[in-house]
């Protein structure tokens, strides 16, 4: 999974004063991941984000987002997701794993449903997903006050594979 392709995003959402939702995305990454739809256990997933490619839709709020309030680029040049259990949960699975954000590393656990899968026009069979979760600012140590309707952030993340031959 990469940005190179047209069907990899992450993105994210936090209130803003508790009046409206900021999105962003994360436009350099990449990653990849494995699925065995009878057996979860055998899944895995990691990605890697470039923290500087981070894009609001407003050139200088990212660069107040890219300072060390926030994400502290210059010392904390990725984030890094490592799965490391994946299970069935209902109609979807459970991605545990640990996130590592502004030099922190905590557990996080996604909310992952298969979002369709099968053969594609060029050959190749394809499996797409999407992704939720929650994670709180002062957990990575980013503790700007932001308000207490805009503490947690949500990840959204949508991939697409193609099956390796």
């Amino acid at each position: 999974m990469t940005n190179q392709g047209q069907h990899a995003f992450i993105e994210f959402r936090i209130q803003h004063l508790g009046y409206s939702w900021l999105y962003g995305t994360f436009k350099d990454f990449d990653g990849g991941f494995t699925f065995d739809e009878k057996d979860p256990s055998k899944d895995k997933v990691n990605v890697t984000i470039n923290t500087a490619s981070v894009d609001t839709n407003h050139a200088e709020r990212d660069k107040h987002l890219r300072s060390a309030e926030f994400l502290n680029v210059e010392k904390n040049k990725q984030a890094k997701f490592e799965s490391t259990e994946v299970k069935k949960n209902g109609e979807g699975y459970a991605v545990v794993g640990n996130l590592t954000l502004n030099g922190v590393t905590k557990p996080v656990t996604l909310d992952a449903k298969l979002i369709g899968q099968g053969n594609d026009p060029w050959g190749g069979y394809r499996a797409g997903f999407e992704a939720n979760g929650k994670i709180k600012l002062k957990d990575f140590g980013i503790t700007t006050d932001l308000g207490p309707a805009s503490q947690d952030v949500e990840l959204i993340i949508s991939v697409e594979g193609v099956r390796a031959k």
